[in-house]
């Protein structure tokens, strides 16, 4: 999972940023409203935690921002204003859910989890494709009820196929959800080929199908 993290307390983001990362989320920072425009400009999220209190901006302007760029991401108030007319008009311009600080980390990567179920598997624990059956909670994953062992970084990018499938998702766009940021300091993007041929062969080997096409000159596209 990718996330976004807007907050101005940059001791509290580092703390939400190692709690989460060590959860198995990429977390990329920023820290005014400038630097989160061109955070949503420039890449895609999953889940974005949003403050609504920034030094150059609010966290509603940021929502406005979301929503004129048709972004797809998931949206986590997470602020220190109670205030009713703001939860309402956060959740009016698209926000998914609203959690009052201070708030415990186990909580809120509970409601982060909650919102990209909601986004991206319509609210199931379980995400099937065939014979390929993925506990999202547990990250496991079965072929044939059969359970087999992937890495990280090979079942983030299953979860992305199967969430994708039928489209055709290039090199770039899977080594910025991979990745985050830091993808834009490779010179190439050889490095997520070798990835997906461990991935494809290990499913092959656990008795599944090969899923996984090679569109040359574009990137890979999961059918099923």
């Amino acid at each position: 999972m990718k996330l976004l993290i807007i907050e101005d307390n940059i001791e509290l983001s580092k703390n939400i940023q190692s709690y989460l990362a060590k959860e198995g989320s990429i977390c990329e920072t920023a820290f005014s409203y400038n630097q989160a425009i061109d955070k949503i400009i420039s890449f895609k999220y999953d889940v974005i935690i949003l403050d609504l209190m920034l030094p150059d901006g609010t966290g509603l302007d940021v929502l406005q921002a979301l929503k004129d760029e048709s972004s797809e991401a998931g949206v986590l108030i997470a602020s220190a204003k109670n205030s009713l007319d703001d939860k309402l008009k956060g959740l009016d311009l698209g926000a998914d859910d609203y959690i009052t600080k201070p708030y415990h980390l186990s909580e809120l990567n509970a409601r982060i989890k909650a919102i990209y179920r909601r986004k991206n598997f319509k609210n199931k624990k379980f995400l099937e494709c065939n014979e390929i059956k993925i506990d999202t909670d547990a990250c496991e994953v079965f072929v044939s009820e059969t359970q087999f062992e992937l890495t990280k970084k090979e079942y983030e990018l299953l979860v992305y196929f199967i969430s994708n499938q039928n489209r055709v998702v290039t090199k770039q766009s899977i080594a910025e959800h991979l990745w985050g940021d830091h993808a834009d300091f490779y010179d190439s993007f050889d490095f997520v080929y070798q990835h997906i041929k461990n991935l494809r062969k290990k499913i092959i080997q656990a008795g599944g199908g090969d899923y996984i096409n090679t569109i040359y000159g574009m990137g890979y596209k999961f059918n099923p």
